[in-house]
Parts: structure tokens; sequence; C-alpha cells
């Protein structure tokens, strides 16, 4: 079990990570946005891109060159096996906490937008009423 801060502790904290802010933004962006789970991810949209990239060329050259659809097929078995990995490096609790993230982000943006111009429309249509 971990103990709460005291006041004198967060304080300390606190001015800490302003003087952080003031001194490298920069970094204590990168910091703040950046988890265990940021590589992982990354690999994986690009282990899922390679996949799809090589699993086209392997059908669109299948026809004309059976070298290009083979070169075309070691690349699906690269980005399936990069995307093994990078999965079980991933874990559980990272995989759940991806979706989670990508849920709500996709949720704010598709219904965030909605109901700020359902609120706009409603407060113009208030405006000019008398």
């Amino acid at each position: 079990m971990s103990m709460p801060l005291s006041e004198d502790e967060e304080r300390i904290l606190n001015e800490i990570e302003d003087q952080l802010y003031e001194s490298d933004p920069a970094l204590a962006r990168e910091v703040s946005e950046t988890t265990v789970y940021t590589h992982p991810l990354r690999n994986l949209k690009w282990s899922i891109a390679g996949f799809i990239a090589a699993a086209v060329v392997m059908i669109l050259t299948l026809s004309t060159s059976y070298l290009l659809s083979f070169i075309g097929f070691l690349g699906m078995l690269g980005s399936a096996l990069s995307l093994e990995r990078n999965v079980r490096h991933l874990g559980r609790t990272g995989i759940q906490q991806a979706v989670q993230a990508g849920r709500g982000s996709a949720f704010r943006q598709t219904f965030g937008s909605t109901t700020a111009k359902m609120r706009e429309r409603f407060q113009r249509g208030e405006q000019g009423r008398p």
C-alpha cells in the first residue's frame, strides 16, 4: 500500500514540476506524453501498415511476377512476427489501455464537436428570439 503525500511533499513536487516546465518545456511535454506503451504501440501500428502493404504487393504481383509476390509474402511474414512481438510486449494491460484511450478520443472527437455545434445553434436561436 502506498501512503498519500503530505502537503509539504505535494508542494515540493509541484515546485519541481513548475521548474521543469520553465527550464525545459519540450522535455516536460515529452515526459508527460510518453508511457511504457508508447514505443510498442507505435511499432504495432507500423507492423499493421507493413502487413497490409505487403499483402497488397503480393496480391497485385501474383499474376505477373512470382518473385515479387514471394517478397510480398516475406514482408507479410516479417510484419506478422513484428506484430506478435509487440503485442506480447504490450501485454493484456497495455492493449486494454490502448483500446480505452482510442475509444475515448474517438468518442470525444465524434460527439464532442457535435455537442459543441448543437450548443452554438441553440445559443444563436435563443439570441435571435425577442
